[in-house]
């Protein structure tokens, strides 16, 4: 088995599992377990396909940090049902998904699978640090596109996309940043800074989309060598050069809202995630059995038992 670190961008991760599973199967007491069910399925493909020797459940402690709302208020502001003063505001998750956040820290914990978080920082700051740190090849398992600057061919590390689903995942290297969007991942988040992106609450710069800003970063280098030349009147039509202009105030701020964390004060445990110790497992199986896990805990277990 390699040495190889999968960085889950655990609610992602949970979030498809929801939507894809249907809520058929219930726990003793009624609670959903579509969710559980769905999450140690994906897991047990990824193990299987990817065969990872250190596992990581990226967790959000705050998905929306008051830092990056005080930077741009808008910034996922279409995904808040309460804002709260002394804490993370609360994000619109359905309650049968909310309910089985519990029994899906429990079932990761059971299988030996670190979760790791921070506080006021996004499991995307989580990732970043994690692979920033890390020696050997690490695979990013996210549907978030803003991860796509981490990928780095040089250092082992690439995305494994689930947009399209778990039946079509997709390996990011650096070939594919380049043949998607004509930009490095080593510029993907000033391109994302120019483009915006609605998702996220990230208006960009008005006027500059995906095309321009990869002709302007394949043109000046970074975002800063845009503004300068933008500043400069060199290097840009004069349109151009006035919608960076217009813009200002916002690229001041945005690249610390986009750019995720590379610097927190966390490390990568050490012990490998596999092969699952015979306890753990026979304490998998009774979480399985006290919750209705069923065959999706088994997979689990026989993909990290391996």
């Amino acid at each position: 088995m390699s040495d190889k670190l999968m960085l889950l961008d655990t609610a992602s991760l949970y979030f498809r599992a929801f939507y894809g599973i249907p809520d058929k199967v219930k726990a003793a007491d009624g609670t959903s377990v579509n969710a559980t069910r769905g999450l140690l399925d994906i897991i047990a493909k990824l193990v299987s396909l990817y065969d990872p020797s250190h596992i990581v459940a990226c967790w959000d402690d705050d998905w929306r940090p008051q830092w990056r709302v005080d930077l741009i208020p808008s910034y996922k502001t279409h995904r808040v049902v309460e804002v709260v003063s002394t804490g993370p505001d609360v994000e619109e998750v359905p309650d049968p998904l909310e309910a089985q956040l519990p029994l899906i820290r429990e079932a990761l914990t059971t299988l030996g699978i670190p979760i790791i978080g921070a506080a006021e920082h996004e499991a995307d700051d989580v990732i970043g640090t994690l692979a920033t740190r890390a020696t050997g090849p690490i695979d990013i398992v996210t549907g978030d596109r803003d991860l796509f600057q981490l990928v780095d061919d040089d250092r082992g590390i690439r995305v494994v996309y689930t947009a399209r689903g778990m039946s079509n995942l997709e390996i990011v290297t650096d070939e594919t940043v380049v043949a998607k969007y004509g930009v490095l991942p080593s510029q993907y988040a000033d391109f994302a800074t120019m483009r915006g992106d609605t998702s996220d609450g990230l208006p960009g710069v008005a006027g500059v989309g995906e095309k321009t800003a990869a002709t302007l970063l394949k043109a000046h280098g970074d975002l800063d060598g845009i503004r300068a030349a933008a500043a400069a009147g060199e290097g840009m039509s004069t349109g151009v050069r006035a919608k960076i202009a217009a813009a200002s105030d916002y690229l001041d701020v945005a690249p610390t809202v986009v750019e995720v964390a590379r610097d927190l004060d966390i490390e990568a445990p050490t012990v490998p995630t596999r092969p699952l110790d015979p306890a753990m497992a026979d304490a998998a199986r009774d979480l399985a059995a006290r919750w209705n896990l069923g065959s999706s805990m088994d997979r689990a277990i026989a993909a990290l038992s391996d």
